[in-house]
């Protein structure tokens, strides 16, 4: 089996593209399904955020299991294989476990360094273990990835200044605020889900307020806007409230725009003209209507705005992540190709106690005047000559395993002594790396 990625990012796809492609996390579960549905798949894991969705894969083959994921890709964006082809970056093997670490560490984020994708990778890596979608590749990879994002963070100074969507967000929208920043801006949140939840937390530490929190759950809404000093308001008041603030952050999981037109203007209705809005949509698929960057006196900040004007993290700090990340992928890499022949290194030295065993019963069948201690030498005897027989071939098909084109070495050993290999599909069935997480 081997590792494949398959994805669309900031980088390679438009918004409104990234928004068809978006996989909600109710939806999570028949994307998975439909990817080990597919002939060449055998495990999946499915990353979807604010400006990207991939899919790292266990497949059988590079062809195939391409063409399986991109089909898989390409009925959740509603287009055709080929048309969606040109948005989509692949990696297989080692570049996709260069790549799974480079994601985990924030280097391939909007915001590099940003902390929120160790949470979201973690998130994915969760609902794929629970839809029995991971197996020993997945399994190992997610854990290895999650490790050294949380190491590049804590050896260097990437995340200790970096910022997070919503921090950049808020930079962005005080150059379009009245003097005196976000202290004393009355604010309204709009969501109440993980990212509404830090966007009320980092607007509380830098003195923003009054500030208001509506959500389609008003419960969710109410409990977050206690733990913050806030106010919780119906969600259909939300032109009202929209009509009191200076600023709106929105970062809700709708598949649909939450703040329309009609919505903003209403608001507009009431408020001084020399007064403007700004509005920080955070969400993908998008949370407000496109046009209503087109109202008079609003600001609209969205993600795509957001690609073109979030300055990035120190040299220093991205080439120590870099540094650090090449280091891991090649130890990772090796190791993944050695978890890969391990399972056929148990079978053969299985297969070969399974012959000693047969062989030590038949002899008792023909010499049965054989003492229990001379029984137990010749046991001992012929394990001791299958042992030294089989590790110099084990040893050295792990140390041709870990090199590219490795693993038709294994291959090899199955079909050579008929060998029946298990393939663990549960993540619980596969035994913790050593520093991993679980």
């Amino acid at each position: 089996m081997n590792l494949l990625v398959v994805g669309a990012s900031y980088r390679t796809a438009d918004m409104a593209l990234l928004e068809r492609l978006s996989v909600p996390s109710h939806g999570r579960s028949d994307v998975l399904a439909a990817l080990l549905a597919r002939e060449h798949v055998t495990e999946a894991v499915v990353l979807s955020t604010c400006n990207r969705v991939e899919v790292y894969a266990g497949v059988t083959g590079f062809h195939g299991g391409l063409a399986d994921v991109s089909a898989v890709l390409a009925e959740q964006a509603g287009e055709a294989p080929a048309a969606l082809a040109s948005h989509l970056y692949v990696h297989w093997d080692a570049e996709a476990v260069t790549h799974t670490l480079r994601v985990a560490a924030g280097l391939d984020s909007l915001v590099v360094g940003e902390s929120q994708i160790l949470g979201q990778l973690r998130e994915a890596y969760a609902a794929a273990t629970e839809a029995d979608a991971v197996g020993r590749l997945l399994h190992e990879l997610m854990q290895q990835a999650l490790r050294v994002g949380k190491r590049t963070r804590a050896e260097t100074g990437i995340d200790a200044a970096g910022r997070s969507m919503v921090t950049a967000a808020l930079d962005l929208a005080v150059t379009h605020l009245p003097p005196g920043g976000l202290n004393g801006r009355p604010t309204l949140v709009v969501g109440a889900g993980s990212m509404g939840a830090l966007a009320l937390a980092t607007l509380s530490r830098a003195g923003a307020g009054p500030l208001t929190v509506t959500s389609r759950r008003h419960a969710r809404a109410a409990r977050l806007a206690e733990s913050y000093q806030a106010q919780a308001v119906a969600f259909t008041e939300v032109a009202t409230a929209m009509a009191e603030v200076d600023l709106v952050v929105s970062a809700t999981a709708s598949s649909t725009p939450v703040l329309g037109v009609d919505d903003v203007s209403r608001a507009l209705a009431t408020r001084a003209p020399e007064r403007p809005l700004v509005i920080c949509d955070l969400a993908v698929p998008r949370d407000v209507d496109p046009a209503v960057a087109d109202l008079p006196g609003v600001v609209l900040i969205d993600v795509a705005r957001l690609a073109e004007t979030v300055p990035q993290r120190t040299a220093d700090d991205v080439h120590a992540v870099e540094e650090i990340v090449a280091a891991e992928a090649a130890t990772v890499t090796s190791g993944l190709r050695d978890a890969r022949v391990a399972p056929t290194v148990a079978a053969l030295r299985a297969k070969a106690d399974e012959v000693v065993g047969a062989e030590l019963r038949r002899l008792a069948q023909r010499r049965p005047d054989l003492t229990d201690e001379q029984r137990a030498e010749v046991a001992y005897a012929m394990h001791r000559l299958v042992q030294r027989l089989l590790h110099q071939p084990t040893v050295r098909v792990r140390q041709l395993a870990a090199a590219p084109g490795g693993e038709t070495y294994a291959a090899a050993l199955v079909e050579l002594f008929d060998l029946e290999v298990p393939r663990p599909r549960r993540a619980q069935d596969v035994p913790s790396l050593e520093g991993g997480e679980s």
